[in-house]
Parts: C-alpha cells; sequence; structure tokens
C-alpha cells in the first residue's frame, strides 16, 4: 500500500453556528466560496501565527494543520468565539492524507499534489511531502513562516490571502503591502552551501536544502521557482 499519512498534520473540527462567518473575519482567505483554501491566522500587524488550509465537511469546517500547533491554534480561535455557540476542537477521527500527482488539488499549486481528509490509518509520508513540497519552492509550518509578514511567506502567489473578501486580523496592513506593492522580502528554498546564516529560517540537511528569509533585492531570477518567477 502507497503510503499516504501525514502524521505531522492534525485536523481541527469547528461546528456550530455560522462556522464560516465567524471564520471569515480571522483568515486570510475567502472561505465564503469553494473549499479547500490555504489560509494564515494572523497578528494585528500582520505577522503569521499560524497557517492551515480549511475544507468543508457538510455544515462544518476543518482546518489542515500542523499536529504541534493544533492545540495553540484550537486555543488561539477560541479567544475569538466569545459567546458564538461553535466548537472547536481537534478531531482524532480524522487525519490528513497526501499523494504526488501532476495536477493536484492543493489550492495553493497542482503541482504539490492530491490532499484528502480521512481516518488516521496508513503508513506515513511526511518524509515524502517534505522533499516534494520543498523541491516546489512552498514554504509552510511555523519554523519557516512564524512571526513574518504574511506577503513575505509568498502568500499572495500561492493563493492564500484574498484582496476583496473584507476584515479579516491583520488586514489593513496586509493590504497596504499589496497596494504600495512594498513586498521587499521573500522566503525561499535554496541549497544549503548557498543559504546564508544571517537569513536562514531552517535547515534541512539531509535535503541539502535551507528556508532563507531574503531581500527581494539579494534574489537571483535562477534561484526562483517557476510560479514565483511568473507572477
Amino acid at each position: 500500500m502507497t503510503a499516504t499519512l501525514l502524521a505531522t498534520r492534525a485536523v481541527i473540527r469547528l461546528s456550530g453556528e455560522d462556522c464560516r462567518g465567524f471564520l471569515q473575519g480571522l483568515v486570510t482567505s475567502d472561505v465564503g466560496g469553494a473549499l479547500p483554501v490555504w489560509a494564515a491566522l494572523l497578528t494585528p500587524q500582520g505577522k503569521v501565527l499560524f497557517d492551515f488550509l480549511i475544507w468543508a465537511d457538510g455544515d462544518d469546517l476543518l482546518l489542515d494543520c500542523e499536529a504541534d500547533q493544533a492545540e495553540a491554534l484550537a486555543k488561539r480561535l477560541s479567544l475569538y468565539r466569545l459567546r458564538r455557540p461553535i466548537t472547536i476542537a481537534r478531531d482524532p477521527a480524522q487525519a490528513v492524507h497526501w499523494r504526488a500527482d501532476g495536477a493536484g488539488n492543493d489550492p495553493r499549486l497542482p503541482a504539490l499534489g492530491t490532499r484528502w481528509i480521512g481516518p488516521p490509518e496508513g503508513e506515513a509520508a511526511d518524509a515524502q511531502w517534505l522533499a516534494h513540497r520543498l523541491s516546489l519552492g512552498v514554504c509552510e509550518g511555523r519554523a519557516e513562516l512564524a512571526d513574518l509578514l504574511w506577503l513575505e511567506c509568498n502568500a499572495a502567489e500561492l493563493n492564500g490571502v484574498s484582496f476583496t473578501k473584507g476584515c479579516y486580523v491583520g488586514q489593513e496592513n496586509t493590504a497596504r503591502m499589496n497596494w504600495r506593492q512594498k513586498v521587499n522580502r521573500r522566503l525561499v528554498v535554496v541549497p544549503i552551501e548557498e543559504s546564508d546564516p544571517a537569513r536562514r529560517r531552517v535547515a534541512y540537511p539531509d535535503l541539502g536544502l535551507a528556508v532563507d528569509h531574503r531581500r527581494v533585492d539579494d534574489i537571483s531570477a535562477a534561484g526562483l521557482p517557476q510560479w514565483l518567477a511568473e507572477a
């Protein structure tokens, strides 16, 4: 059997009255239309706290997130719930699965492959997913994204932000950066021997790669993935 389970991911279920409306006012992407979407929960200053994919399950919403950040994400979302009759909790009966294929359903980039939510069974494919994702120059997760401005994480190019849906936490600074075209730094995946230790977010020695947060002027066109070079 082909390994598909992403054991480093978890699923948070939101259920109750108007889940979509609740999340719509908090996250960067438009959850009022077709799902899945990639989104982030930001600080009021527009910096990344968590990133995740959002799926529909009937009237409920499922957040495909990092397993080691699931409890913190659920707790943070609960702070905004106030008295709304919404339940926000990790769903242990669901897990994230993935397989590599050429034209998948990942909302960031079809080349990332196909993801789905299903029972937590089967062999883990986390190592394969990491290698595949980094080979395409796509960053995710707290180690790579946390505390950076969302547009510096290539969110606009990877369909992780809506500039038309209205207000959300961190929207003002994010919209201003887009309007002024003031994205001065970006995340890039580089060969580890070319990584700048002063700009490095995380290194993956086994893959010979690192994620750097560099000034745009210091990134060569040859070092950009095709999807970013063409954006």
